[in-house]
């Protein structure tokens, strides 16, 4: 370490640079994790029907770890399974890479289901 002079004379030694690691620590709110969470569903789902809610998400952090509760509703008729696996995918891999999170558990919960609205009514 070298000494800095100062006008008056005096020496002072530039403080000690403190590594990455120990300056401190970043926290992500759960509300952010959320929204990064129903971001995700929505690219998964595409479009969503026309009278649909957009998803939505509930979180539950502990450390680096997160727990995800999405709502959402899906046009119908659809490989539901295969829809909501495309959602816990990818909801997965953006809170990860997005927010550095590990993603223990994606639960996804089909609120509603909509049927095609073409026709106006019921036919047998």
């Amino acid at each position: 370490m070298t000494a800095v002079t100062t006008g008056t004379g005096a020496v002072r030694h530039p403080q000690a640079r403190v590594p990455p690691g120990e300056r401190g620590a970043t926290r992500i709110a759960d509300r952010v994790v959320a929204k990064v969470a129903a971001q995700a569903a929505r690219e998964a789902l595409g479009p969503p029907p026309a009278d649909a809610e957009a998803p939505h998400a509930t979180v539950v952090v502990h450390r680096d770890t997160a727990r995800i509760r999405v709502h959402l509703e899906l046009g119908y008729p659809c490989d539901i399974g295969a829809r909501c696996a495309a959602v816990r995918r990818k909801v997965t891999e953006r809170v990860g890479a997005l927010v550095n999170m590990t993603v223990s558990e994606v639960a996804v919960r089909v609120e509603r289901l909509h049927p095609p609205t073409a026709g106006g009514g019921r036919t047998r």
